[in-house]
This record gives C-alpha cells, structure tokens and sequence, in this order.
C-alpha cells in the first residue's frame, strides 16, 4: 500500500492530499529516510511523522486497504 494512503487509512493524517503534501516537503521519514508518497509500506516499517515541533513515530504492524474507526488505531504502535 502506498504511503499516503496507509496515513489516511491508519488516520494518522485526516486526509490523503495532506499526506501527499506532507511527503512532498519532507516531513515523513520511513526507516530513518525522506519517503515520497509512492512508498510501499510494509510490516515493521517506522514512520515517522514532523508536525511542527512535535515528532510522532510509529512502528507499522499491520496493513490493510480499509479500516474502520476502532480499527485504524490496531495498524500501528507508538514508539
């Protein structure tokens, strides 16, 4: 699943055009590295995500094309 829409899925990011702009200007890393929207997410990844000052990292633990509200918070861990 591409990175942008595994941020809309997981409701890390409200919609899908922010996490494509927030790839565009380098504010997500996978791995430790600037990631494009096109990225392909896969278990075990570590995304990190810049808003402003505050820093959220996750570890991806599962990946799935839809999720409801109870579940989005289950794809993800906070480290």
């Amino acid at each position: 699943m591409r990175l942008d829409k595994y941020l809309k899925v997981s409701r890390l990011i409200k919609r899908r055009t922010v996490a494509n702009e927030a790839c565009d200007n380098e504010r997500v890393t996978v791995n430790g590295k600037p990631a494009k929207a096109s990225y392909e997410v896969k278990v075990g990844d570590v995304i990190s995500i810049r808003f402003g000052q505050k820093t959220l990292t996750v570890e991806v633990l599962s990946v799935v094309p839809h999720a409801g509200k109870d579940e989005a918070a289950g794809l993800y861990r906070e480290i």
